[in-house]
């Protein structure tokens, strides 16, 4: 249920005092990560808060931000030593840290949200919206999220159950929910029953080009390419099965806690360095400059997870790449199948052997798949985000 109108409703938006925030920024840039430093950027005038922070995102945030005097709260969390060690551990106090924030002072509060920080207590007559990229996986969807640990899953069972009731009320605390895509939309509405007005995120355009060639089509690559952070959930094996299966190379960019069991199955215990079972490479973390090249060199860009929206599929189009990518989720939002990529069917390395088998880069035509991640730009972002906010103060 949403609370009663505020005052602030016959005020402009640049004259209310305005607070965002984001889960945590600890982490290198993900996609969430990325939506949320570009709306402090878009609301230049607001405060930041978040439960932990980095030095490093300290700095980031500076030289987005024109406002010296910007804020940044933090919560309790903060103080603890070996926090990043212990991050996951910690997630039983990100409810209370949250909650413990004031925002009395505040006209407008803005949540990015993947986990907790829409749990912010505001009072009635301060307008809460949340941006939410995803309800939180661990307790809404621990068969997926735990499914490299399960054990783990089962030990966190009684904590898990807790957290679904806290966010379910924190969620009714909301004014007003933006989505990252429809297929969160859907999900605010089955878990909390909530509505939401969907704002896709956006691709870096600027960055992201189609790769300089005197032929109308470019290379169509001798490789087929993961970007992804390697998390048990995101089902990158499935992958390094089936370019087993159909018999291509492989690349796979990024780290994180799966990479060791990954590179055991490629048979690849040094880094970065080529299985001798099969032609995969896992790249470990690439710099900008070469995550371009990657894309711009790749036959194909495969996803292997549902993700919530799925920037990197964006990402591969705007350098004029298709995308093979597992039939759910946001990929079904971002991704034309015939035009600008394929679906498998099933989330096995059987169904995506079958498309690697038959798939053909040159019934793709790299300017459709740059139009297509046109439709995602920044700006649009912004423009979309502030009408959905000016709406949601006027309401």
């Amino acid at each position: 249920m949403s609370k009663e109108p505020p005052s602030i409703s016959h005020r402009s938006l640049a004259d209310l005092k305005v607070a965002v925030g984001h889960d945590d920024l600890t982490v290198p840039y993900s996609g969430g990560d990325k939506v949320f430093a570009t709306i402090a950027e878009t609301f230049p005038q607001a405060d930041i808060f978040t439960s932990m922070i980095t030095d490093l995102w300290r700095g980031r945030l500076e030289v987005r931000s024109q406002k010296s005097e910007r804020k940044i709260i933090t919560t309790f969390m903060q103080k603890i030593p070996l926090k990043r060690k212990f991050q996951k551990a910690l997630f039983p106090l990100y409810p209370l840290a949250f909650e413990s924030l004031d925002f009395s002072d505040y006209d407008l509060v803005i949540s990015s949200s993947a986990r907790f920080a829409h749990g912010v207590v505001t009072q009635p007559e301060t307008k809460h919206i949340c941006y939410m990229h995803s309800p939180g996986r661990m307790f809404w969807e621990p068969d997926r999220y735990f499914a490299g640990n399960p054990g783990l899953g089962k030990i966190l069972l009684p904590a898990l159950s807790y957290l679904r009731l806290w966010d379910y009320t924190a969620a009714q605390r909301v004014d007003q929910f933006i989505s990252n895509s429809k297929n969160i939309a859907r999900k605010i509405k089955r878990y909390y029953g909530r509505d939401a007005e969907v704002v896709y995120p956006f691709v870096d355009l600027e960055r992201f080009t189609l790769q300089a060639t005197g032929d109308r089509r470019p290379a169509t690559g001798e490789y087929f390419l993961i970007v992804t952070r390697l998390e048990p959930w995101k089902r990158v094996r499935i992958a390094v099965e089936a370019a087993n299966q159909a018999g291509v190379k492989l690349k796979i960019a990024g780290t994180g806690p799966d990479r060791r069991r990954l590179e055991k199955l490629t048979g690849s215990q040094k880094l970065e360095v080529r299985s001798k079972k099969s032609d995969i490479e896992i790249l470990g973390g690439v710099r900008d400059e070469e995550l371009v090249g990657l894309y711009q060199n790749c036959t194909a860009f495969i996803m292997t997870q549902e993700e919530d929206f799925g920037i990197t599929a964006l990402e591969a189009q705007a350098c004029g790449k298709p995308v093979i990518a597992y039939g759910a989720g946001g990929a079904l939002e971002t991704v034309a199948a015939g035009q600008t990529g394929e679906f498998f069917a099933e989330q096995t390395s059987e169904s995506l052997a079958e498309v690697l088998k038959r798939f053909r880069p040159e019934r793709y035509d790299p300017s459709a798949c740059r139009k297509n991640a046109e439709k995602f730009s920044k700006e649009r972002f912004q423009r979309e985000l502030v009408e959905v906010v000016e709406r949601a103060i006027k309401g």
